[in-house]
């Protein structure tokens, strides 16, 4: 595997969850929670660049059937967004029930629905890049599909 940081984004219409891995690519981290009505693309941009990634993960929203769905076309935007604001590659993830699992992974750690709320989407995040670096392990190339190519 490619040594390097690796960065995930949960997008959504209110909030963006935003991990990364270790310099090495092999441990996910929470990075941050963004509201979007407060941040724009630049400012989550900014972030990411602090960190110098090989790739970025956009995760996909589809149904369980693989199609797109409303939130679909917003990830798509965001990661067009986010394309010129930065210097590595962004691929697109398929992030079915990501969020789901990090749901699951947070009332397992005692969070109630309220409580982690602030935290779900980097939670998300993280389930993302964990998927993703399972992927590259596994074929040892990058998961996804290039956005902008």
């Amino acid at each position: 595997m490619i040594r390097g940081i690796r960065f995930s984004v949960d997008v959504g219409q209110s909030r963006v969850g935003l991990a990364r891995t270790d310099p090495e690519g092999t441990m996910a981290l929470p990075v941050a929670t963004i509201k979007v009505k407060e941040k724009s693309v630049a400012d989550i941009a900014a972030i990411i660049n602090e960190y110098e990634p090989i790739v970025i993960y956009v995760g996909l929203p589809l149904n369980l059937q693989g199609e797109h769905t409303g939130s679909t076309q917003y990830a798509l935007d965001f990661a067009s967004s986010l394309k010129p604001l930065v210097s590595c590659e962004i691929r697109l993830v398929d992030e079915r029930l990501s969020t789901v699992s990090a749901a699951s992974a947070l009332r397992s750690a005692g969070h109630t629905a309220q409580s982690s709320k602030d935290i779900i989407d980097q939670a998300a995040a993280i389930v993302i890049l964990e998927h993703a670096l399972d992927y590259e392990s596994k074929r040892n190339v990058l998961a996804g599909e290039p956005v902008g190519e």
